[in-house]
């Protein structure tokens, strides 16, 4: 019976999604028709026609891991680009948890770190880039700084605030049920209850770090925001374009692949 009453739905939704795309899709065609000189705003179909030519060319880049990679032309610079987007993710990741846990459990560190953690919060990642750029040069260091920066602290607030939000109840009661040192309480009950809102934020890192580390790519590192550039320079919209639309794509798979990791994890709830 759930199934007869939310097929509809769905197929609703996905209707309407569908002309959504449509109707974004009519508006930039207009656009581009509309506004001169034509390359301002490209055609949708000459943006797709420029991804298609960066899909079936090659190039070779270096990496530091691999060493030179010959690859489609956008997957090669995608691939710079995660070379210093996926390690300041983790890391920062790693850090801002542990950090925003220790913080958040133990008051004595929360009283004397929360005044630097109030004048450094509102400092932008990019902000950073100037001393990103002196002391890791322009490259992958550089921009695997900006992207930690990022990740850190979108996970030590989501980190902060899921142990915060842990019920006085829920501890009560392990207590009562004999969870009495803080190491137990907070491996055994704290934590498991916190899950749900560090993968949250964990999930809404992903997309923030890669906004923020092609905003880093721009002063010179190497990989798809690098290239946007070079196209602007240029006047290729069109591939610029076709760049941004590679990094939608690449948003997408990643949001599709953890969503289903999250759901693995959370089964016991």
């Amino acid at each position: 019976m759930g199934d007869v009453v939310r097929s509809p739905v769905s197929h609703r939704r996905l209707l309407r999604g569908g002309m959504g795309i449509l109707i974004f899709g009519g508006l930039w065609w207009i656009g581009s028709i509309l506004t001169q000189p034509g390359y301002l705003i490209p055609s949708p179909v000459a943006t797709m026609q420029a991804f298609v030519e960066l899909s079936t060319s090659v190039s070779t880049v270096q990496s530091p891991v691999f060493g030179t990679v010959t690859l489609p032309t956008n997957v090669a610079h995608l691939f710079q680009t995660f070379h210093h987007y996926v390690p300041g993710l983790l890391l920062g990741t790693a850090a801002g948890v542990v950090l925003g846990i220790a913080m958040a459990w133990h008051h004595t560190l929360d009283d004397w770190l929360t005044p630097i953690v109030r004048v450094l919060r509102p400092i932008p990642p990019l902000a950073w880039v100037v001393f990103a750029i002196v002391w890791f040069g322009i490259g992958h260091g550089g921009a695997l700084f900006i992207v930690f920066v990022g990740g850190f602290w979108i996970n030590f607030y989501g980190a902060y605030g899921a142990v915060e939000d842990v019920s006085n109840t829920t501890i009560e009661a392990a207590a009562v049920l004999g969870v009495e040192d803080d190491r137990t309480m907070l491996y055994s009950v704290v934590l498991p209850s916190a899950l749900p809102q560090l993968l949250t934020a964990f999930r809404t890192s992903i997309g923030r770090c890669l906004m923020i580390v092609v905003g880093a790519e721009l002063f010179g590192a190497p990989g798809v925001g690098s290239e946007i550039m070079t196209a602007s320079n240029y006047f290729a919209m069109d591939i610029a374009l076709a760049y941004m639309l590679l990094i939608s794509i690449a948003f997408l798979t990643m949001d599709v692949g953890f969503r289903i990791v999250e759901r693995l994890v959370l089964t016991w709830r």
